[in-house]
């Protein structure tokens, strides 16, 4: 588990400063504009987004609270990965070195 922790944090340090930089050297319009005239680029944010689902279905799955689920969802779409590193790291903080808490979450003691 202290790999996986790992490795979210440095996904969180890596989006953090990828977010950071596009917010503060990027133009959100102009460039997006760009993406969504290359054919490329829609597939890549049809992949992307594709990923936030899939990703969010797990956050839904394993959240006993859908509220709690939905924020993270809602958090998913609108900041991408850094919030898929950030819950990641959550559930292994909360999951108190249990693999199965760690994937299954508040449904680990229906499930098993």
């Amino acid at each position: 588990m202290k790999i996986g922790k790992f490795i979210a944090i440095l996904g969180i340090l890596a989006m953090t400063a990828a977010l950071v930089y596009g917010f503060t050297v990027g133009d959100f319009g102009a460039d997006g504009a760009l993406i969504l005239a290359n054919p490329w680029g829609i597939v890549s944010l049809v992949d992307l987004y594709t990923g936030f689902v899939l990703f969010s279905l797990w956050i839904y799955f394993r959240e006993s609270n859908l509220m709690i689920a939905i924020l993270w969802i809602i958090a998913m779409m609108v900041l991408g990965f850094f919030t898929g590193a950030v819950y990641v790291l959550y559930a292994f903080l909360t999951s108190k070195n249990d693999w199965l808490t760690f994937f299954l979450g508040a449904r680990k003691n229906k499930l098993v």
